[in-house]
């Protein structure tokens, strides 16, 4: 192909699935991108996209193309690597799929302190409700609840995570399971639950979630005026109007893996990259559940 930045213009809207949602990432107009689009489907004498009101999704020539594309990308991430010394700083743009629970409680303010300690450096967090593509390069690497069972990748546990039962501090005293009957519960929307790990309340026999929500970070919110529900320890700090109940009986051990292609072994710029990510998430969940256990309210 004549011109790389067309591939990489068609990723980017391949990933979005629209224009309006590659643009910012590329910093160009979403009319801009329509063209560049086009040029490039004149180009190839076919179309790439099928073009709706919902967006843009892929025609099977389309679909070859980007798995091609993103092999060729990768490649050249890897060549660049080669450009930079072992102890350079770290350069260039990175970006981390997560779940929305460590995306808005524990990521941020990880990356910030890499990215103040590599100022070139530009990293993205990938907030999604599913599983993220890396097959796809969705991401760079990914962050997850369960390990892949599939696919050309690799997988280290980062550390675990706890979570409880909370509700508002000034809610009426839950004391036994049996009296969570009858109280709004809060939580997942059931067929939107995408790993088996999320699936924190079927075990306690509830008849359902009358407060429901694809987001963790939404869920919080709605617990925050009303409800009970299973909270990340981590999460509690920024919601201090909640506190945890039945902690003896309902106590729930997670994990967070890294999640890289196997390709990118290679690469000196991301394994540095991860090593300081799994420090820095490592330490953060420990700082966060130490500061919710240590403001708690008195367990009920």
């Amino acid at each position: 192909m004549d011109n790389w930045d067309d591939i990489r213009i068609f990723l980017a809207v391949a990933r979005a699935e629209s224009l309006s949602g590659a643009a910012p990432l590329l910093r160009m107009d979403p009319a801009t991108l329509g063209r560049r689009v086009a040029r490039l489907e004149r180009t190839l004498g076919a179309a790439l996209f099928m073009k709706s009101p919902q967006g843009y999704a892929l025609t099977d020539l389309g679909e070859r193309m980007r798995d091609r594309a993103a092999e060729a990308e990768a490649q050249l991430a890897l060549a660049f690597d080669e450009g930079q010394g072992a102890s350079a700083a770290l350069t260039g743009q990175i970006r981390i799929g997560a779940p929305d629970g460590a995306a808005n409680f524990v990521l941020p303010q990880v990356c910030a302190a890499i990215q103040a300690e590599n100022p070139d450096l530009e990293v993205q967090i990938l907030a999604l409700p599913r599983v993220v593509n890396l097959s796809r390069r969705e991401a760079d690497m990914a962050i997850a609840v369960s390990p892949p069972a599939t696919g050309r990748l690799t997988v280290q546990k980062i550390t675990d995570y706890h979570l409880h039962l909370a509700t508002r501090t000034d809610a009426p005293a839950i004391t036994t399971l049996a009296a969570l009957r009858g109280r709004r519960i809060v939580g997942y929307i059931p067929d939107m639950i995408f790993d088996k790990e999320l699936d924190y309340l079927g075990d306690l026999g509830l008849d359902g979630v009358q407060m429901a929500s694809n987001s963790v970070a939404v869920q919080l919110q709605m617990l925050r005026h009303a409800g009970v529900g299973i909270v990340h320890d981590f999460a509690l700090p920024f919601a201090p109007e909640l506190h945890r109940v039945l902690m003896e009986t309902v106590s729930l051990t997670r994990s967070f893996y890294l999640v890289r292609h196997t390709s990118d072994r290679q690469s000196d710029r991301l394994g540095r990259f991860a090593a300081a990510l799994i420090a820095g998430l490592r330490a953060e969940v420990a700082r966060l559940e130490e500061t919710a256990r240590l403001t708690a309210s008195p367990a009920i």
